[in-house]
């Protein structure tokens, strides 16, 4: 999440609804559980996620990119989706990546009820974005009540090369505690 200023960000965090319950996430060891030991799960935990910084998510993330070694893939879901969008269209990698995924990632400012900035805003030419991977792929849900579906269009008139994939539902921001189709899709992007 991004906010204007800090007033904004306080009475977030005032009003934010909270929860003892256990979160399941089909990102957490919902991966490693599934792909298997032939894969290895990277997971950075970027810097103040609720006051989410570009500069220094940029900074972070480029202490990992030495330790994609062989064949990676790269995923990025929410606002980590249009970080990798924005870094990988204004950076080149130092190699391509054999896959990335956008799950749900905003295109722009039209997030009901939230902001995008701190940095996140994309530039015109996304081109860079196909050109650092071999195989680019937007995943989205009719029902998502976060990001609209709308956003894939967006992405798709300036992305022709990527596979757009709209799920009719995931339980809304991809709130899900399995996601067996991309568990397949990576596996089918190393053997295939």
């Amino acid at each position: 999440m991004t906010f204007r200023n800090k007033k904004d960000y306080l009475h977030y965090l005032r009003t934010k609804d909270v929860s003892i319950e256990p979160r399941i996430n089909w990102a957490g060891d919902y991966l490693e559980d599934k792909l298997g030991k032939k894969f290895k799960v990277i997971r950075p935990r970027m810097p103040k996620r609720e006051d989410a910084k570009y500069a220094e998510w940029k900074i972070f993330f480029e202490r990992y990119i030495p330790f994609l070694k062989g064949k990676f893939i790269l995923v990025g879901s929410s606002l980590g989706g249009i970080f990798l969008a924005k870094y990988l269209s204004e950076n080149r990698l130092p190699r391509k990546a054999l896959s990335v995924y956008l799950i749900c990632a905003p295109f722009d400012d039209t997030v009901a009820g939230e902001d995008l900035v701190g940095g996140f805003k994309l530039k015109i030419d996304l081109s860079l974005i196909e050109i650092n991977t071999h195989n680019l792929a937007l995943l989205f849900s009719e029902n998502d009540n976060v990001v609209p579906v709308s956003h894939a269009k967006k992405y798709a008139k300036k992305l022709p090369n990527a596979k757009i994939i709209i799920y009719k539902d995931r339980n809304g921001h991809f709130n899900v505690p399995t996601f067996p189709e991309i568990i397949k899709m990576i596996k089918s992007d190393v053997t295939g």
